[in-house]
């Protein structure tokens, strides 16, 4: 309310990148697109939600505007407005976590050209993290590989890396979808490769840093 209305110019530019992610979901029986739940978990999260149970209560509590701006249709009966908790969980459960994370990292890319002003390089740190919560009784914390804009901390790309690889392996498959034509690329020197190098320098025509 305090912002006033939504500009619909800049909610909307996320849709193509989403619209990519295969819906796992049968045609029989959805209301709600699967690019409107994504928009509603984004722009919860961004809001600071962080559990399925506050991603469902800040839908609850957005406005009508807010829903229509983020593609919610409301419902025949009219009984309900945003998807609900379970709608919401069973979408992200089922979804390909991959394509997920390409569609935001295009995004990111598109929207944000390394954080660097007219003249400068771009300059992209890949690194590995621990992330945070992911752990359990039945399995370990889970690891990342990503790639990271030094100007802002703007992640452009992750990957998991599994318990019986090392992230070597992970390292050209999750550069190979960047535009890093003339940037410099850090990185850890377990990634100084012969391979990897090479790859980077006459592939992908950055430079490097380790």
């Amino acid at each position: 309310m305090k912002l006033g209305p939504p500009d619909l110019g800049r909610v909307a530019d996320l849709r193509p990148f989403l619209g990519l992610v295969p819906d796992p979901r049968a045609r029989q029986g959805r209301w709600y697109s699967l690019v409107a739940v994504l928009l509603v978990c984004a722009c919860a999260a961004v809001s600071g939600a962080r559990t399925l149970d506050e991603i469902a209560e800040w839908a609850q509590r957005a406005s009508d505007a807010v829903l229509t701006a983020v593609g919610i249709r409301r419902h025949p009966l009219r009984w309900r407005r945003s998807p609900s908790r379970t709608t919401i969980g069973r979408v992200l459960a089922a979804i390909d976590g991959d394509a997920l994370d390409r569609a935001v990292g295009d995004y990111l890319a598109t929207r944000n050209a390394a954080g660097t002003s007219l003249g400068q390089r771009r300059v992209i740190a890949v690194d590995g993290k621990a992330l945070k919560g992911s752990v359990r009784l039945t399995a370990a914390r889970r690891h990342l590989l990503c790639a990271v804009t030094h100007h802002r901390a703007v992640t452009l790309a992750q990957a998991e890396v599994g318990a019986k690889t090392n992230e070597t392996a992970h390292f050209r498959p999750l550069l190979e979808p960047l535009d890093l034509d003339g940037a410099l690329v850090t990185f850890d020197a377990l990634h100084s490769v012969q391979a990897n190098v090479t790859w980077l320098v006459e592939t992908k025509k950055a430079h490097y840093m380790r």
